[in-house]
């Protein structure tokens, strides 16, 4: 699958477009940058609570598409810019990230 698939969970919104043709593989939910960056794999949704701009640098380091930012929170400016320029996906949602990882593991078996 890729990430224009996620779009079908209506509890996703886009608020940044980047790559949308990449593949997503799997998923990985932390909000502890330095584990994020030690353990998410490549092609790897990436669900946290976080939503400034250092995320796009972890994305951008271990190859990952798209991040989904949970609990209602949203990327500030800087973030969106820079996710913007790095073609980084951010998507949100007013779920909690449980539920969120629930629904991607039901409807994409990620």
């Amino acid at each position: 699958m890729n990430v224009r698939d996620l779009l079908k969970l209506e509890d996703l919104k886009v608020a940044v477009e980047g790559d949308m043709d990449q593949e997503v593989t799997g998923g990985y939910m932390g909000d502890l940058l330095s584990v994020v960056m030690g353990n998410a794999e490549e092609g790897e949704a990436w669900i946290t609570i976080q939503s400034h701009v250092n995320i796009i640098a972890v994305a951008s380091l271990r190859g990952v598409p798209v991040i989904i930012i949970a609990h209602g929170f949203e990327p500030d400016e800087d973030t969106i810019e820079t996710a913007k320029d790095e073609e980084i996906t951010i998507m949100t949602t007013e779920l909690p990230p449980f539920q969120i990882a629930k629904k991607l593991i039901t409807e994409f078996g990620l």
